[in-house]
């Protein structure tokens, strides 16, 4: 499993299955993630990589792609 951080947030990456790989992303401030009203605490993100720097790599590419739609818990009441 590892562990790092990325532009403000934690990605791990973790082992489903024998050499099946995915990634978890969470904010580093440990505040959910709020997707169209939604609160995530964590996101799981990505396929079955063969190997977990795969999976840090394709986490790293959503938060690229999506971390501006992720809005924090008090953005909501405004």
């Amino acid at each position: 499993m590892t562990c790092l951080y990325y532009e403000g947030y934690d990605i791990e990456s973790f082992e489903v299955g024998r050499g099946l790989w995915h990634a978890r992303i969470r904010r580093a401030n440990h505040k959910p993630l709020v997707i169209n009203g939604y609160a995530f605490p964590v996101l799981e993100v990505g396929f079955a990589w063969n190997h977990p720097d795969a999976a840090i790599a394709d986490a790293k590419h959503h938060i690229d792609r999506f971390k501006h739609r992720w809005t924090e818990p008090e953005d909501l009441s405004a």
